[in-house]
Parts: structure tokens; sequence; C-alpha cells
């Protein structure tokens, strides 16, 4: 169990990022030293988990690629296990600042009834982050269709850089989408009437290794994640009310 003074846990998924894994993992226990750190190496073929565990992070290994849904849920899975009060998710490609994860903290904090904040590139001054016109374009389809859906702004959909409380935590241990889980986490969340907001955040240029998001599957991409959305609106699940548990469900991606 974590112990009482130690209720937060950073959870880095990695695939094949040998290159960049072991500086995430520095920058969090300089920049973010309250947070725990595990690296989830989703079967990767270099040596991502050895880089990881001499820079200081323990290592879950999973025998074989599951894709991000499958990873990032071996770290909720271990975070309610543990009994962390919080777990964020930082990539391990080196695009999100650790620096930056007290502007998280501090927005769950303030607010007890967000269940999940966000990290937006699209939300600072000066959007530093300018992404392909191809992916601007898809995320701001998604970004308007959730608007829709949830009746309120949100601005970066797709963004991995996430803080969550228990009951988002105990909620995608048990169900957390597959492939390119975020869209429609953000819709599961709605769903069982939890509650998110973002706050601005400065991400980096990918440090290293390659996005799973190629120019070849942005079209794959589109319609998965707009069928996804789609599903999500029509799939019937029990509704939580605030204050109770999470249901326990099939596991989809642990």
């Amino acid at each position: 169990m974590a112990s009482e003074a130690s209720t937060f846990l950073a959870v880095v998924p990695a695939y094949n990022e040998a290159s960049t894994v072991a500086a995430v993992v520095r920058s969090l226990h300089e920049r973010a030293p309250r947070f725990d750190v595990i690296v989830v190496d989703d079967g990767s073929t270099d040596d991502t988990a050895g880089r990881a565990e001499a820079a200081g992070a323990a290592v879950v290994r999973l025998p074989f690629n599951l894709g991000i849904g499958g990873a990032v849920q071996t770290g909720f899975v271990y975070a309610l296990e543990r009994g962390y009060d919080y777990m964020v998710q930082v990539d391990g490609d080196g695009q999100h600042d650790p620096a930056e994860l007290d502007k998280l903290v501090a927005a769950i904090r303030a607010d007890p009834t967000l269940d999940m904040v966000c990290g937006s590139r699209f939300l600072t001054d000066d959007n530093r982050y300018p992404a392909p016109i191809s992916r601007r374009t898809g995320i701001h389809l998604f970004a308007f269709a959730l608007n829709l859906i949830l009746d309120q702004p949100v601005s970066d959909p797709t963004s991995g850089f996430r803080l969550y409380n228990r009951r988002a935590i105990a909620l995608f241990a048990r169900d957390y989408p597959h492939d390119y889980p975020e869209v429609e986490a953000v819709l599961m969340l709605h769903a069982h009437r939890l509650r998110m907001a973002e706050v601005p955040v400065q991400m980096h240029p990918r440090g290293g290794g390659r996005s799973s998001i190629t120019k070849a599957r942005s079209a794959y991409y589109m319609i998965k994640v707009s069928l996804a959305l789609l599903v999500g609106l029509m799939r019937r699940r029990r509704v939580v009310e605030p204050g109770e548990p999470a249901p326990v469900s099939a596991s989809r991606g642990v």
C-alpha cells in the first residue's frame, strides 16, 4: 500500500521509448517529487525497461504489446491495488512537462467535485505546441462533438496528460478503452456522472521514438474514434450516482 505521505502515482506508458524514458523518469523525480513513478513497458523490443529502472522507476513489464489503452489500464490497476489517491499519466516520449503537474494537482484539490483534470495545450496564451493541421482538425472535431454531448467546453480531448482521483482510478481500472482511448474515456467519465476540467499546460514536441498515429493511420484514427463516440453514446451503462463506488465490469485492457 502507498504510505500516507505518498498518495500520488505517476504512470508512464512506454513502448520502445528507450531514447527518452530515462529523461522522463529523472524529470519526474526532480520536478514532481511527491509522485511515485512506475513505467509500464508495453512489450518493448528495445531497452525501455532497463533504462527506466536505471533512472529509478519501478517497472511493470507486459509480456507483449497491448497498445496504449492496455498499458494505461495496467497503471490504473496498479494504483487501485496499492491505494493511491491520485494517479497521473505522463507520456514516455517527453511531451509532458512534470513541472506542470502542480497545476493539475492544484485544480483537483481546489474543487473536490472533480474526478479528472486534463492538461490542455490549446488553452495557453502562446500556444507553443502547433500540431500538424490534420491533427488539429481531428482534435477540434472531437472537441466539438464532446462539447455537444457534455454541454461543457473541451479544448484538448486527445491529451493524455491527465490526473485522476480514486473514483476515476476505480472506474478505469475496471473498464478502459483499447485503441486511442482519450476521447472515449472522456465520454465514459460523463456516462458515470464523474466530472472533469481542463487547465492550460505547456507541452513539448516528441523527444524521440515514433508516434503510433502516422499519416497512414490518421484516417483510421478519425473513423475509429468517431465510431467509439457513437457506440459510447448508444452503449447502456448503469449510471453511477455521486459518492457511489464505480461498478465492477469486465476488464477490457488487462
